[in-house]
């Protein structure tokens, strides 16, 4: 499956998660459900996953962890807030540049509308 393809499986099982549960949870929750949903998609997910900086020669553990890493593909990055906001996308970016995948995927569960929660961020490499 390509990037877009996982993509669209992933929204869609981030509706039913959306629906299921509704706004006004933890993160926390809306990942291990996620998660859950994925899983029985098929797909290979990987939570919470170590993501090191690599500066000049040196591998560095600094604590980046990626909430869902699906396919080694798509990265998806969980959020329960108001509102998204420039250093979410900034950090969706940051997570891809640091791993090489092209595509991730912001998602905030407190919305009304999940599809008014979903940011697509891509990489340009």
């Amino acid at each position: 499956m390509n990037e877009n393809e996982i993509s669209r499986v992933i929204v869609g099982c981030a509706l039913k998660v959306h629906k299921a549960l509704g706004p006004g949870l933890l993160e926390s929750a809306y990942e291990e459900c996620l998660f859950y949903e994925l899983d029985k998609e098929g797909l290979i997910v990987q939570k919470q996953k170590p993501l090191p900086l690599v500066y000049e020669d040196v591998k560095l553990d600094v604590g980046y962890r990626v909430d869902l890493l699906v396919e080694n593909k798509v990265i998806i990055e969980i959020k329960a807030v108001e509102e998204l906001n420039d250093v979410h996308l900034a950090q969706v970016l940051t997570y891809l540049k640091l791993s090489g995948c092209k595509l991730g995927l912001l998602i905030n569960f407190n919305v009304a509308l999940i599809k008014h929660g979903i940011r697509r961020v891509v990489n340009n490499l």
